[in-house]
């Protein structure tokens, strides 16, 4: 939709163009600046991928593959987990880890990527969410990035208490030097270590190494934000948008269990061990087995099912006394009322 403010005089004074209106009555405009990057991430993207299948060296492309997995917990363990969470605390070493791992993805700085998240959780699908599921999948997904925010979200932003982050001088160090880090760590280092490892041309590895890694980076978190609040099962709070998606998790290593998380955002797992795929908590437990990680927060299995009793949506599997996870007929564990109304029907 097309609107052009006039002046007194019937002249054109400005040319916007808007979109998503909110019930509200708030429409948002497309930021171009930030528009036009995105445009060139993800067709840059695509060029990318063809480079990668038929001109670039193998190398290249495992090198981007590898360069997308492990950054990725910069994301998941640090600027999530560690930093909007505060899910366990982490000693300066993992920190520092995890701040260059971060830096690598291109997310921002890890204090404006927590502050946002934590508004996303303390006002979930609200005017002041930064990414309302509710306004749909598209704008969920990736409209955020370039659209004018509802004036909620830039109310709220300023109600949420940063001081923990404030007091830790690596994320400030990131936060200040964020442009100079992020050419290092997102273009020169990612783009120059396959032309002089193993010679490949520059043009090959910008595309592969920066546009394609990049984009499939960015597109992997942007699925928490839309499909993980959109399709799958709610077994801990059906009242809410937010599910449980095993593809998210393999892509997010670990971060679709999202109705869990909702529900237990302090929760350093995110998810419910034993049936998860959850690498980002591996990640943790290791660096907790050696002393970089500590008071890590998890909720316990009788907290667990309790709230999902209370408003799952059914699908949770009981592992207690009380409600028990029945294996078949004539199992001793099947509840007398149950196991009369099947006699009853026998006979």
């Amino acid at each position: 939709m097309t609107a052009i403010n006039r002046n007194n005089h019937g002249f054109a004074k400005s040319k916007e163009i808007t979109t998503t209106r909110t019930e509200d009555g708030f429409v948002a405009k497309i930021r171009w600046p930030d528009f036009l990057v995105q445009i060139f991430i993800h067709g840059g993207c695509l060029y990318g991928f063809y480079l990668a299948l038929f001109e670039a060296r193998f190398y290249t492309s495992l090198f981007a593959f590898c360069t997308v997995y492990t950054s990725g917990f910069g994301i998941t363990a640090g600027a999530h987990r560690l930093w909007s969470h505060r899910a366990y605390k982490a000693s300066w070493q993992l920190r520092l880890l995890l701040i260059i791992l971060f830096t690598i993805t291109g997310q921002r700085d890890a204090y404006t990527w927590a502050l946002d998240h934590r508004v996303h959780h303390k006002y979930s699908e609200t005017n002041a969410d930064p990414h309302n599921a509710k306004r749909g999948f598209f704008f969920s997904h990736v409209g955020w990035l370039f659209l004018t925010p509802h004036p909620d979200v830039v109310a709220k932003r300023k109600t949420i208490d940063m001081s923990d982050l404030e007091s830790d001088s690596i994320v400030m160090w990131q936060k200040r030097l964020y442009p100079v880090l992020f050419a290092l760590f997102v273009i020169i280092l990612p783009v120059f270590m396959p032309v002089y490892l193993w010679n490949e041309t520059i043009w090959n590895s910008f595309w592969v190494n920066f546009n394609t890694r990049f984009c499939i980076t960015l597109n992997i978190a942007f699925f928490v934000n839309s499909v993980a609040h959109m399709w799958g099962q709610k077994p801990y709070d059906k009242y809410i948008s937010s599910v449980e998606n095993l593809a998210v998790s393999v892509a997010a290593l670990g971060e679709g269990w999202h109705n869990y998380h909702h529900v237990f955002p302090w929760d350093y797992k995110t998810g419910e061990l034993g049936n998860s795929y959850n690498p980002s908590t591996h990640f943790i437990d290791f660096f907790a087995r050696i002393g970089w990680a500590y008071e890590r927060k998890s909720a316990t299995g009788e907290m667990v099912a309790r709230r999902a009793k209370k408003s799952g949506d059914g699908s949770y599997v009981y592992e207690n006394e009380d409600d028990p996870n029945v294996w078949g007929y004539g199992d001793a564990d099947i509840p007398g009322d149950d196991m009369q109304e099947l006699q009853d029907m026998k006979d």
